[in-house]
């Protein structure tokens, strides 16, 4: 029996659970910061339903958090996903079209912010083997989830962070796209992956790159 062998396996498989964790409480941070800035706002929808705790079984979406995951490492070669999203009730803003950016652009701020995080702590622990990957992978996945969720399409958070600048029937108009809005970003991604086209990833990865060494990561 290679002993080495099994010991180097179980501490890949360590690191990579505990990478998995931090990433969904990541995600969860991201949601929470959401119904933190729309409660700010007046709107306490969140909160009534719970949904400012720490606990992630309120938070799983099975779609989001399950099965786009998968499907996005499989024929992208990336993880992305989502929590549930918070519920929230426009209307208790003093302004519709402000209120909804602010609480939407909050979310990317959190993965922001985390990610500013793990890379000082990625270059405090300079010198060890685990903890500076472990960091590495956090402050990466993070800034993939920020950027990802800025990509100005219905219901990502950059449609409503652009909503901010735009007309209010222009807004309006444009928010009506959430329904479909979705569907189409899940079609992109397979299909795109599938033709080796990571079209995404096309977007997204060079300001991943560009922030990874403005925080000395890479």
């Amino acid at each position: 029996m290679n002993f080495a062998a099994i010991s180097m396996n179980m501490i890949e498989n360590t690191l990579t659970f505990i990478i998995i964790l931090i990433i969904f409480y990541s995600i969860i941070l991201h949601e929470i910061s959401h119904a933190l800035v729309s409660y700010w706002q007046g709107d306490d929808t969140a909160k009534v339903m719970g949904r400012l705790s720490l606990n992630p079984f309120k938070h799983i979406d099975i779609f989001g958090t399950i099965i786009l995951p998968l499907l996005t490492y499989f024929t992208m070669g990336i993880i992305l996903g989502y929590a549930k999203p918070v519920p929230l009730n426009p209307y208790n803003y003093k302004n519709i079209k402000i209120g909804t950016g602010l609480s939407a652009l909050a979310g990317p701020v959190a993965n922001f912010l985390i990610a500013i995080v793990f890379a000082i702590i990625f270059h405090l622990t300079q010198g060890q083997q685990l903890i500076p990957y472990i960091c590495q992978m956090v402050v990466f996945f993070n800034l993939l989830l920020a950027f990802f969720n800025l990509i100005p399409i219905p219901p990502l958070d950059g449609s409503k962070v652009l909503g901010m600048l735009l007309p209010d029937y222009a807004f309006y108009k444009f928010m009506a796209y959430e329904r479909i809005g979705m569907i189409a970003i899940i079609f992109i991604l397979m299909i795109s992956g599938l033709l080796g086209f990571n079209i995404v990833g096309r977007l997204i990865i060079p300001p991943i790159n560009f922030m990874m060494h403005l925080l000395g990561i890479i």
